[in-house]
């Protein structure tokens, strides 16, 4: 069973959703089957890195909405975090261009680290308010997963996988794909959102029983 997930660091949904279809798949039986494959998906993909920018002014300016509106958003995501056993900071998060985080995330499935990796991110950017966009902060990133670093800089300053990624916004376009996260099964059935961890389960087990 392969199952594709469209994903962007700078989603904290998309954190909530790996971690509840980590969940599922902890309790599906046949999940040594499982293959995961991330998918590159670009919320803003012209946004300029700036950490002088909280992330409640960058809502509250794409958003058109109040600054404290988006601080009760924010908590009202925390707290739903909390059930899940998430710990978002998002006082801390770095508004950072996520390109070459997903330039990582391409490597990382070269070297069959992709979910490792994905996780990593994710807790780097809403928990430990790293700049995800800086090629060193990557780099140690990668390396505290166990990827071989060498030449990862020319990686994440080229545009290597840039084709790759550019594959995968087409695609999400071709299955109409308007928010993330977003969880293809084997091309047969999909799950948009950071469904519950039984939403996932039974998609599973239904794949596996028809098959």
């Amino acid at each position: 069973m392969k199952i594709e997930i469209w994903s962007d660091i700078a989603c904290p949904f998309c954190y909530m959703g790996k971690r509840k279809f980590d969940m599922a798949l902890a309790q599906f039986e046949g999940r040594e089957e499982v293959e995961i494959e991330w998918k590159s998906f670009l919320l803003n993909p012209s946004l300029k890195t700036d950490p002088s920018i909280s992330i409640f002014q960058y809502l509250s300016e794409i958003k058109g909405f109040p600054e404290e509106q988006a601080r009760q958003m924010n908590a009202q995501i925390t707290e739903a975090g909390k059930e899940v056993g998430l710990d978002y900071q998002f006082d801390q998060v770095v508004l950072a261009n996520t390109m070459k985080a997903h330039r990582l995330l391409h490597e990382a499935r070269a070297q069959g680290l992709q979910h490792e990796m994905e996780e990593r991110l994710f807790e780097a950017n809403f928990v430990e308010g790293k700049n995800i966009d800086d090629v060193n902060v990557l780099q140690d990133l990668a390396a505290d997963i166990g990827m071989n670093t060498t030449a990862l800089d020319v990686h994440l300053l080229s545009s290597t996988y840039d084709s790759a990624i550019q594959n995968d916004l087409d695609l999400a376009q071709q299955f109409g794909v308007r928010g993330v996260p977003f969880f293809v099964f084997d091309r047969k059935y999909a799950v948009s959102g950071a469904q519950s961890p039984e939403t996932f389960l039974k998609t599973m087990e239904q794949l596996a029983q028809e098959k």
